[in-house]
């Protein structure tokens, strides 16, 4: 059983993985042989069906991460009281530090994205491409190297990150410039599911620490996804 679940996570992430590196390359080689024009609109989303089937994948993802789901990495499951086993310990406190540099680091990052667009140096097809390469990063921090991790939260795993649930909040960060009900729609959805992980995280601390959860531990991993981590 445990294997099955490993096997199961993995593989899953892995899918993402490949998905989303289709899709970006897609909308790059769309991008370089038509134009803007052609994977976006007036608006600021993405056209006709590339349009429909970016929104409905990354919209129903986001749907889903409200509610308990066995597929998904603790990591992000972990926010939920199923998912909670009492060590007797008390949890360690988050780091707000770390957390406010992974903010500034983004703001600023993104913040310059947005005025090279606001001053016409890159179009909305580059910033939608922006968002989609976010999206590969974002499994590529599960499996194999998280800069955020390294840098800043210093945590030893993804199951004891208090940001995990960040991701499509920073991976939709560009569609704040593209107004626009698909770009806006993915958008306000990631930033509820952020509040509402950032509001358990403080209401129900102890189930996102290692110390007082005994589920993020080590010797209860059913998960390979640290397997070829750095």
């Amino acid at each position: 059983m445990k294997k099955s679940r490993q096997a199961g996570i993995f593989a899953l992430y892995i899918g993402k993985l490949l998905f989303r590196s289709v899709l970006f390359a897609t909308a790059l080689i769309l991008y370089i042989l038509t134009g803007t024009e052609k994977i976006t609109d007036i608006q600021g989303g993405i056209s006709s069906f590339a349009t429909f089937l970016i929104w409905i994948v990354f919209f129903v993802e986001m749907l889903l991460h409200f509610f308990p789901l066995n597929r998904e990495s603790i990591g992000c499951e972990k926010q939920f009281a199923i998912y909670f086993k009492p060590s007797g310990k008390e949890g360690a406190a988050h780091k707000p530090h770390a957390r406010i540099g992974v903010i500034a680091a983004w703001i600023a990052l993104n913040g310059l994205i947005g005025i090279l667009y606001l001053g016409g140096w890159i179009d909305k097809g580059i910033m939608v491409l922006i968002s989609l390469g976010y999206s590969v990063c974002d499994v590529i921090c599960i499996l194999f190297f998280c800069p955020f991790q390294a840098w800043f939260m210093k945590n030893k795993c993804c199951h004891t990150c208090t940001i995990y649930n960040w991701d499509y909040a920073m991976m939709f960060t560009p569609f704040i410039f593209l107004p626009g009900v698909y770009t806006w729609s993915l958008l306000i959805t990631a930033i509820l599911l952020l509040a509402v992980w950032e509001v358990r995280l403080h209401k129900y601390p102890e189930r996102f620490f290692e110390d007082s959860n005994s589920s993020l531990s080590c010797a209860e991993c059913q998960e390979w996804l640290c397997r070829y981590k750095k």
